[in-house]
């Protein structure tokens, strides 16, 4: 399969029963929705999906439901916390059906200065299974790291290395990291993982977005990387305006309730699988008032029609 990068890759939600145990009916239903709304690839098993409060077995299975529903490719993000256990994980996800994968930041990376051997070596073991790597510099309120500018050169000369996934949340990183990009002798997609300047991104640098508010206002966005790509910067910045405007409220403070904000926009929205807005414990569920507030700004931005009071209930 060939792996084109170059568009929108959004991190997919997990459905799940009120117990939070993976419905698999409803994933069935999501990922067919999702798939048909213009992607270019799919991020399974990461963040957004509650990868971190997955198993092995879970992950694996979520893996295999995705690739019989949908032929688009899977990046599934892969979290060690060993090597040994990376490259387990890598084969497994590979029989799975992953076309590449997604490689987090670990927590032996915690170390200041970090020596760039460890992550170098690691990617290095994780690439002789044979999947294109795309590295993750990811903001530390995410549980992630930024990377020194001579640790992520040395990381993206890892042979099968093909993309990076920068989501500092820092505009100024960003724009060192492409440039840092632009130097090296052989081309690394720039994606952004950054929903907090989701168009400004394509502008900065990146061809590509592989992120977690992917998971809602999907089309929108492929529309939007799509106008920019054409140069038609005007309808751009049009849609920029409104998908930036849901993107802020649902990575609002505290940011790490957005896979549940996520959840209810779908939910609201009638999205097929996403009948209900349940998380895995430890994980919490939204208030009433924050329901209906998102509530209140898909109506905003045009993607919500009934009133707010039908929309809110049942969640």
């Amino acid at each position: 399969m060939s792996l084109d990068l170059n568009g929108l890759i959004p991190a997919t939600v997990l459905p799940m029963d009120a117990d939070g145990r993976i419905d698999e009916p409803a994933l069935r239903r999501y990922i067919g929705w999702i798939a048909e709304q213009g992607p270019v690839a799919l991020a399974i098993n990461v963040d957004t999906g509650e990868g971190p409060h997955l198993t092995l077995d879970e992950k694996v299975r979520v893996l295999e439901i995705v690739n019989d529903v949908t032929e688009l490719p899977i990046v599934a993000g892969l979290a060690g916390p060993s090597t040994e256990a990376a490259v387990r994980q890598a084969k497994d996800f590979k029989a799975a059906g992953a076309d590449a994968l997604l490689v987090f930041p670990i927590p032996a990376y915690l170390s200041e200065p970090l020596d760039p051997r460890v992550p170098v070596r690691y990617h290095e073991a994780i690439a002789e299974v044979g999947l294109p790597l795309i590295l993750f510099q990811l903001q530390p309120a995410l549980a992630g790291l930024n990377f020194e500018p001579d640790t992520l050169r040395a990381m993206a000369s890892v042979e099968g290395v093909v993309a990076i996934k920068e989501a500092s949340f820092d505009a100024r990183r960003f724009v060192d990291t492409a440039r840092l990009l632009e130097e090296l002798p052989r081309p690394i997609t720039l994606l952004t993982g950054n929903d907090n300047f989701i168009l400004e991104s394509f502008f900065l640098g990146a061809t590509g977005a592989l992120i977690g508010f992917g998971a809602v206002m999907t089309r929108e966005q492929v529309d939007m990387i799509e106008a920019w790509r054409a140069g038609r910067i005007d309808e751009a910045r049009e849609l920029g305006k409104r998908v930036q405007r849901l993107a802020d409220v649902v990575f609002a403070r505290p940011v790490g309730d957005y896979r549940v904000r996520l959840k209810e926009c779908l939910r609201i929205l009638g999205v097929p699988g996403l009948e209900g807005a349940h998380v895995r414990k430890p994980l919490l569920g939204i208030s009433d008032i924050d329901r209906a507030r998102l509530a209140e700004v898909l109506r905003e931005v045009g993607l919500l029609k009934e009133p707010i009071g039908s929309a809110v209930s049942g969640g």
